[in-house]
């Protein structure tokens, strides 16, 4: 077995395979990562990106996993037959990793401050008060507020974007060599990518770490990365450097990649008439203290907004994390608590009681952001489609039931024949496929969708994207459609809402607004969304 070698590589992966119980998924990968430089590998969900990545530190789950062939070389050092010992060294003194969601990689069961500290004295030689010291210093590196307040809190106490610093804080603790981030902006709005973006770029200059970026994000690693490999059914199918990818790339894999973009809406239809509206909407937390638990304040998630959307039209509603967004059209819906005169379909539904409810919710329907935790494990994808004939008691012959089903699943470009299967068997573009035909299978007059595009990759998201188009102008759905991705915003509406602490702060036509916005937040945020700039996430905060 070889040691470091201070004349060979940071890193060097040559030929390697990885497979599942005998399967190959990934084979004969080769790239090389220079001290201070930022490699990147793209590619869709399944591609073999992520279980590169993994074997570098052997984090798959052997002996299930193995590697038929390869080497991955860290300093001339071979990671794949040194020691265990050596290994646990390497992890997280010299290589450190960021998981995609920082919520499942973060322990709900331990504060801040023993995830940090643990990290810190695992691989260095310091007491508790000294590693305690540190580990403020890092979240104060990763610009959280109030460092050695958040030491106490526990994961769920903070943000998304938060709890990814922190994920940041802790890669960081024993100043790697090499940091790899594997979609390290996915789950964070798009002001927060550009600030961890930022912050990673401002910490590898700092401390000459190289990074392994793993990303379907194309605009991220045009950002981020001076040589990009393309990954395609677990091979590299294209492998140069950024500038060169972008502006001539060769394989057709790659070039379907980069043509993968939303298209901007140009046809919008005559709309019908008012579907539902609300006026001076409120929708208000209540802050309880002390023993008693008597309400003390309010968090003014919605605050005096009113809307109106016409049959058949498309709104946009964009924002930050804690803009509003989510809570203005859970209000609308009836699904929290609100205030304010909520007109559906002529009928004031502000005071209807649960039951009351009930036959309006079948012209309500919901598409979430996250497919996987949305659709019941224990349900086969029929039963799942099938869920809203049952709770309203439509189609009770089982022959009728089982045709709309299939007629459903065809509608959304499934094969019927599927049905039977549960959701691990799909992909994450198949079960947003399936969470749609969930909604449209009662033919509702209103769908809301909750970021449904933003856990897929970029292919993945054009496809449903114009998906949602064609279902549209075929059945005249009305969409209530809310994202930080305003590339699909901007290809899906046709009026958007701009929403800043419980307000609206602009609305107008989607042309209006992403081609002349009048307001210097929405300026702001246009920039940070569509080009990751930076310098415009100050005017954002102010």
């Amino acid at each position: 077995m070889s040691g470091p070698d201070a004349n060979a590589p940071l890193l060097k992966v040559e030929n390697l395979s990885v497979a599942f119980r005998g399967r190959v998924v990934a084979e004969d990968i080769n790239f090389v990562i220079e001290r201070g430089e930022t490699q990147a590998l793209v590619g869709e969900s399944g591609s073999g990106k992520s279980v590169t990545a993994l074997s570098i530190l052997k984090l798959l789950p052997y002996p299930a996993a193995s590697h038929p062939s390869g080497r991955i070389l860290f300093r001339g050092e071979d990671l794949l037959t040194t020691s265990p010992e050596r290994l646990r060294q390497v992890r997280g003194g010299n290589i450190s990793m960021i998981f995609q969601e920082p919520m499942t990689s973060l322990n709900p069961l331990h504060r801040i401050e023993r995830q940090l500290v643990e990290t810190l004295t695992l691989h260095r030689d310091l007491s508790r008060e000294d590693a305690r010291k540190e580990a403020i210093e890092l979240l104060k590196l990763v610009q959280i507020r109030d460092a050695a307040k958040r030491m106490s809190a526990f994961p769920h106490e903070l943000s998304g974007g938060q709890r990814q610093r922190v994920m940041i804080a802790m890669a960081l603790a024993n100043k790697p060599d090499l940091l790899i981030a594997d979609e390290p902006t996915t789950a964070v709005d798009v002001t927060i990518q550009a600030q961890i973006l930022k912050l990673l770029r401002e910490l590898q200059a700092e401390l000459g770490m190289a990074i392994l970026l793993i990303s379907h994000d194309l605009v991220m690693v045009r950002k981020m990365a001076r040589e990009v490999a393309v990954m395609q059914s677990g091979k590299i199918v294209e492998q140069t450097t950024t500038e060169a990818l972008f502006k001539a790339p060769q394989h057709p894999y790659t070039k379907l990649l980069l043509a993968a973009q939303p298209r901007p809406k140009v046809d919008s239809a005559d709309f019908g008439d008012e579907l539902i509206s609300a006026k001076d909407l409120k929708v208000w937390f209540p802050i309880k203290a002390g023993i008693l638990r008597r309400v003390v304040d309010h968090v003014k998630a919605v605050d005096g907004v009113s809307v109106d959307i016409r049959s058949g039209e498309t709104v946009g509603i964009v924002g930050e994390s804690g803009s509003g967004k989510t809570s203005l059209a859970l209000g609308l819906l009836r699904l929290v608590q609100s205030k304010g005169p909520i007109v559906f379909m002529g009928r004031n539904i502000e005071a209807l009681k649960r039951g009351e409810l009930r036959p309006i919710r079948r012209e309500m329907q919901i598409v979430f952001q996250d497919p996987y935790g949305s659709l019941s494990p224990r349900l086969s994808v029929g039963e799942i489609v099938a869920e809203g004939l049952d709770v309203h008691d439509l189609m009770t012959d089982e022959d009728e039931r089982d045709a709309a089903m299939v007629a459903a699943l065809k509608e959304v470009g499934l094969d019927p024949e599927t049905r039977h299967r549960y959701p691990h068997e799909f992909s994450g573009g198949q079960r947003q496929r399936i969470a749609i035909a969930r909604a449209l299978i009662l033919k509702p007059k209103l769908i809301l969708l909750d970021e449904p595009t933003s856990a897929l990759d970029m292919s993945v998201q054009a496809q449903i994207v114009d998906l949602l188009r064609d279902l549209q102008k075929k059945h005249g759905f009305t969409y209530l459609f809310i994202s930080h991705d305003l590339r699909v915003i901007r290809a899906m509406s046709d009026r958007v809402i701009v929403m800043r602490g419980g307000k609206v702060v602009e609305t107008g036509t989607a042309q209006q607004v992403f081609e002349a916005p009048r307001e210097d937040y929405t300026k702001a945020l246009l920039d940070a969304a569509l080009h990751l700039e930076v310098s415009h996430v100050d005017a954002i905060r102010q």
